[in-house]
């Protein structure tokens, strides 16, 4: 059962990210902040959960949650600044559109970057233990995955409905036969054999 909050007399804005780990495309973050009577067992570390109960759970926080905000950057700029950097400005960026200022930031891992001069605190596997990021964890997945599709119907050929951009065989595959693409994170290892072409 996930906990409700880190400290309960402060207002928690919960942040995760997805796409970290993924060969194209951006990377995407949520931050949300709940309220005190925010209680639905469905809720979970996104990749715990169906994709189905995912939708129903991002339509379930947006209708409740005390503010959101979901932030993305891009593939250019994952290479330009790596994807550290680029997962935390992204972040960074969702707090930023969150119409309440947050007390405490609560991160799902263990880096991230002073954001505000507002209190944070990393957790890694902050997102099977806190509902704040959990909900964050499940719009930011959900509004990738939904990113992703749209990028699927342009290139086809690496089945981004399916994989998502993550580094499946078939993904590592369709590269092998196809080259990349221009939505591809050409500072990522696509593969060692692989001459880039467009």
């Amino acid at each position: 059962m996930l906990n409700h909050s880190y400290t309960p007399d402060l207002v928690e804005a919960g942040c995760d990210e997805a796409g970290r780990g993924c060969l194209a495309g951006p990377v995407f973050a949520a931050a949300v902040i709940l309220p005190p009577d925010f209680d639905f067992p469905l809720l979970n570390d996104s990749k715990k959960m169906s994709e189905k109960n995912r939708t129903l759970m991002r339509y379930i926080i947006e209708e409740n949650a005390v503010s959101y905000a979901v932030a993305k950057v891009s593939h250019l700029e994952i290479d330009r600044i790596n994807i550290l950097n680029a997962s935390i400005k992204a972040m960074h960026k969702a707090l930023q559109k969150l119409n309440v200022i947050p007390q405490l930031i609560l991160v799902d891992g263990n880096r991230f970057k002073s954001y505000e001069n507002i209190p944070h605190k990393t957790i890694v596997g902050g997102d099977a233990l806190y509902m704040s990021i959990a909900a964050a964890s499940v719009l930011a997945k959900t509004y990738r995955d939904e990113y992703m599709q749209q990028l699927h119907e342009e290139f086809p050929v690496y089945l981004w409905n399916k994989n998502k951009g993550y580094a499946t065989s078939f993904h590592y595959k369709a590269i092998e036969e196809n080259g990349i693409c221009k939505y591809h994170r050409k500072s990522f290892n696509l593969n060692p054999q692989l001459k880039i072409s467009f």
